[in-house]
Formats: structure tokens, sequence, C-alpha cells
């Protein structure tokens, strides 16, 4: 690969690594750590060479993305009051966040196998109307189960977009950009939590219908995503290998079937490996994101508006921190970046947490900078690893599953601060030392991203395309290419991969 006529980096194959013994693999985690310093364009020039279509690609992912997110923090920002109208606790209001969590593989298994065989556009717009269907389903609940029961189907539509956004923004952009669009992609999920933090201030307990409005107003806009990924087709990439496979022997169905046996067959381990790698990365921000809000006023004493601001910040930091490191991955690699990023995350985590005046917002902001920041890497990091004919399902099932993983760390930090009572005041009776919980399970988290990346793989610079994936290419020679064309490509005879 090269970046202005040099040449860049590119790691070892996935087939090198895989025929490596293991004491092999692990002399190479050392080495393969060392930066390998490719030359790459400034953020300003990277983000040019990308033509028309791959922009639009990128803006609907990253818009699908961010109302993701904020559909996700819509409970996280309302727990007090979805607790008084339901007459729970806090603890019991968290389960709609960890149902969420849990169910969300589920939705990556089956969005990502439809993406994977039939394109990215139309299971990206029925996630999009299940959003719409299940915001507004949330926000006339009135019951604590039918909540739980809106919030868990909400977890199944929600799985299934990551990996198809991932796909979109991603397959068709140049190599040396890809570091930094992974970075900005990655942010819509911050951006989403900053809309979600405004619009919650701005249409939470205002009305007389407390905390519903934002429940419903969340529900309009992916009307309009839907409109924009209607005017755009799949991507070059996809449409490649659809090709590909109408030429196999068989057709398009059955090519499809086999890829997806050769690739699990060859990598199964490697699957493994991305779902420990994402169960860490989704402690990492869900255990540093989803109670804060809640320690700023409980434990703090935080005004509204100070919550407000202090995540609004936080979000800032966390907008940077996910597209310059995303960007600072292309050159210094993908592995580096993120352990060098949790090592500073880790040693941010005391003023994070247990500075109690409003002298934490700068804390907020370099902390979130550097846990998004790690994030930024992440999808491309996903991309380049996961097999050429299960990319969507591989990105999304591992993203999801490592979310089920991680689905009670809000519990879980509740749980235990309730064991750390604080005295009682005007304004709050039951009062919990949430910061110190938060500290401690965050150290744990980052030492093991740390861990778990070092011993990792790594792609960069890898090449998707369908004339390069070595599974494809099994399947076409065990197959055989039919240049005539199939004239029914769906009902080809499926034939077993040994």
């Amino acid at each position: 690969m090269e970046t202005d006529g040099k040449p860049q980096h590119v790691t070892a194959s996935p087939d090198v690594e895989e025929n490596m013994s293991v004491s092999q693999y692990i002399a190479t985690r050392f080495t393969s750590l060392i930066p390998p310093m490719n030359p790459a364009p400034n953020p300003f020039k990277a983000l040019t060479l990308l033509n028309r279509q791959q922009w639009l690609n990128f803006l609907v992912a990253f818009c699908g993305w961010s109302w993701d997110a904020f559909d996700f923090f819509t409970v996280s920002l309302t727990t007090s009051q979805l607790a008084k109208t339901f007459d729970k606790t806090i603890t019991d209001i968290t389960w709609g966040i960890t149902l969420v969590l849990m169910l969300r593989s589920v939705g990556a298994i089956i969005f990502g196998i439809a993406s994977d065989r039939w394109g990215r556009k139309w299971p990206f717009i029925v996630n999009q109307l299940l959003f719409v269907v299940l915001e507004l389903g949330a926000g006339f609940c009135q019951t604590y189960k039918q909540f739980l029961a809106c919030r868990a189907l909400f977890g199944i539509a929600m799985g299934g977009l990551y990996g198809n956004a991932a796909a979109t923004a991603l397959e068709d952009c140049p190599a040396e950009a890809r570091g930094i669009i992974s970075g900005l992609l990655q942010q819509g999920y911050a951006f989403g939590y900053l809309l979600a933090t405004a619009f919650a201030r701005a249409l939470v307990d205002t009305t007389p219908h407390g905390w519903r409005p934002l429940y419903w107003f969340a529900a309009c806009p992916p009307v309009l995503i839907i409109i924009f990924r209607l005017f755009l087709g799949e991507t070059e990439t996809f449409q490649r290998r659809q090709e590909t496979r109408a030429e196999m022997r068989g057709g398009v169905a059955a090519s499809f079937l086999s890829e997806g046996k050769v690739a699990l067959k060859r990598h199964w381990l490697l699957l493994i490996y991305l779902v420990l790698l994402m169960a860490g990365f989704n402690f990492m921000s869900h255990g540093s994101q989803d109670l804060y809000p809640t320690m700023l006023q409980n434990q703090f004493n935080f005004s509204k508006n100070a919550v407000t601001v202090t995540q609004v910040v936080a979000n800032l930091g966390a907008l940077s921190g996910g597209t310059l490191c995303g960007w600072a991955s292309q050159i210094f690699g993908r592995r580096f970046s993120i352990i060098v990023i949790s090592i500073v995350g880790g040693a941010l985590l005391y003023p994070y947490t247990f500075v109690t005046n409003k002298n934490v917002i700068a804390a907020a902001y370099f902390e979130q900078f550097m846990v998004q920041g790690a994030w930024g890497v992440i999808p491309i990091h996903l991309m380049e690893l996961s097999p050429g004919p299960i990319r969507t399902f591989a990105v999304g099932t591992a993203y999801q599953l490592g979310n089920l993983v991680s689905s009670a760390s809000s519990t879980i930090e509740s749980t235990i601060g309730e064991r750390f009572p604080l005295p009682p005041t005007a304004a709050t009776q039951h009062r919990y030392e949430y910061g110190k919980v938060i500290c401690i399970f965050m150290g744990c988290v980052f030492a093991y991203v740390i861990l778990i990346t070092f011993v990792g793989p790594e792609r960069l610079g890898r090449n998707f395309d369908a004339e390069h994936d070595a599974d494809l290419q099994v399947v076409a020679a065990h197959r055989g290419m039919d240049r005539k064309g199939d004239p029914d490509e769906e009902k080809g005879r499926v034939e077993t991969v040994e």
C-alpha cells in the first residue's frame, strides 16, 4: 500500500499468523507492537480522499449510529424519573439498560447474516423502522414490566446496526483515510450521547409529561435517516462480492453458505478473540459512562444544569479523542494506539471519580477523550480483522456479544455502590459513594483491555476487495466458476465445503 508515493506498512496476513506455532505467535506480539510509523496525510487532507458516494455512505452510517446511541442513553439520562414513575429503585431501572445490552447480540446475528447475504441497505432501513416503533412504545409505557419488555425488543433492533454501519462507512473508504473515518464513525456514539444529554435537559421534566417527551422525540429523526438511506445504493465492495458469487457454480445463495462455512471453520478462534476484545471495550464505555450522571447528581450534589454541562464537555472530549486517535492509529498501528491510550485513561481515573467540585469537568473531558480515543480505532480494527464473507456478521456480533458480557456494568456498579452509603442531604435522602466503585471497576477494565489487545492480532492495511479474500478463493476453487452465468442464481445446488 502506498501513501503519497511512499510505501505504507501492512501487517502479516491472516494465513501467515494462523500457520505460526504458539511460541512463534507469542514472540511476534512484542515485535509487531513496534509502531510502523506509516506516512499518513494530515487529517484534513485524508478527508479529501473520499469521493461523493463514499461521503454519503459515511454520513448515513454516522447518522444511524448516532441515533442508536441517542436511543440507548434515553434510559441512563432518565433513571431517576423512571424510578419515580414506576415506583422502583434506580437499580431496578438499570435493568432497562442491561436488557438492551443482553439482547443486542440476537439482533447482531439476525441482521448481520441478512446484511452479508442481501446487502447493507434494507437491513439498515428495517433497523430504523423498528427504532421509530419501539421508541414511541417506550414513551407510552404505563408499567415497569411494559417498559422492560419494550426495551428488550429495542435491544434486538439496536443489535443489528453497528456491523452494518461499519461496513457501509468503511468498505469503500480509501486506505489512507480509514483511521480518521473510523474515529469519526465511532464518535457517532459520543455525538448521540451529546444530543441525548442536551435534549434530555430540554424535554425531561419541562412539561407535565415528565420523561416521556424525550422518547417521543427520539422516534422522529429515524424517519429522515430512512429517507436518506433509500436514495443510496449498496457499497461497491459488496456489489463486487455479489458479482463474484454469481459467477460460481450454484449461484449467490449457495456461494454465500459455502463462504460462511469456510470462514467459521478457518477463523473460529479469531471470532472468539473479537468477542473477548469487545467485552473489554464495552465494559470500558458503559463502566465509565452509564452511572456517571447519577454519581454527579447523587454523590457530588451537582444541579441538573451542572450535570448537563459536565456531560456535554465529556462528550466533546470523546468526539475529539476518537477522531484524533483513530487517525493516529494509521501511523502508529491499531494495537499500539489502543494500549497507550488505555494506560493514560487509567491514570486519569482518580480525578475523574474523586474530584467532587466543578473542576471534575476537566477530568471528564480528558477521561472520555481516552475512552473514546481507544474506541475510535475499533471500527476499522474490527473490519480489518473480520473474515470477508461474514464481515458484517462478525463485526456486529463480536461487538454485541461483548455488550452481552458487559451488560450488567451499570447494575454491578449501582449495586456495589449502595454498600457505601453517604450522609443524606436536604435534596437527596439516599446517597452512595459511586465514585469509588467506578474508579476501581474501571482500573480493572483498563488492565484487561491492555492485556487482550497485546495478545491479539492486527491486520493494518488489509484489502477488503473480493479478489483479495482468501476465504472466497477457497470457495471458488472448490465450487468452480460458471462464467456463462446461471439464469436462476438463487436456485443453485448447495455443495458441501470440506
